[in-house]
């Protein structure tokens, strides 16, 4: 029996760290990011959508995604987030549940799913268990700042486009705290990987 873990957090509240932790720990991690990365390239059935939908104004000089330029129109504007997510996340979440099967076949005990808009797009409901990366806004803000070297303004916009780690911590199964040093969040993490081993 396969237990099916979805993993979250928000912008730049650590969920990577978490993520590699999972995989540090021999878990299998199937990175949504990454899918979404790779049906972006050039010759995909979703860079084609994308392209027709946004027009040739987001490619860069070699025909690839400008991903800066198309992530501050979506930013600024939620119906255009909307229509992006529309034609990336059935070709994503198709991606994700191929990858599922195959870890079942392999009798994989765990596996974790990393998923930015696990609760804004329903997946909770296929996971067995919800883990969310926490820490508080202002850390979320300044990590983002220094990250991407953008300004405040770009950051809590790009923030406040996701649903509010508040409100992911309230329906998670198990809250890692990030707010703190490397060692606090790793004990947060093997205390959450003995509850998930255990059940």
């Amino acid at each position: 029996m396969t237990r099916i873990i979805g993993l979250t957090g928000g912008i730049a509240s650590g969920k990577s760290t978490v993520s590699t932790m999972f995989k540090e720990a021999g878990i299998p991690v199937i990175d949504t990011d990454q899918i979404a990365h790779d049906l972006y390239q050039k010759g995909t059935t979703v860079y084609d959508a994308i392209v027709n939908h946004f027009t040739s104004d987001i490619l860069l000089t070699d025909q690839s995604i400008n991903r800066k330029k198309l992530g501050q129109i979506i930013f600024a504007n939620k119906t255009k987030r909307d229509e992006l997510n529309q034609i990336v996340h059935p070709e994503v979440y198709h991606v994700v549940d191929a990858e599922i099967e195959r870890y079942k076949e392999l009798d994989e005990p765990i596996v974790v799913v990393d998923i930015p808009l696990l609760f804004e797009t329903g997946y909770d409901k296929e996971c067995d268990a919800t883990v969310v990366v926490y820490t508080n806004y202002e850390n979320q803000i300044e990590r983002l700042i220094s990250r991407d070297q953008i300004d405040r303004d770009y950051a809590a916009m790009k923030i406040d486009a996701q649903l509010s780690l508040d409100a992911k911590k309230e329906q998670a199964t198990y809250v890692i705290d990030n707010s703190f040093s490397i060692l606090d969040t790793k004990r947060d993490f093997n205390h959450v990987l003995e509850q998930l081993e255990v059940k």
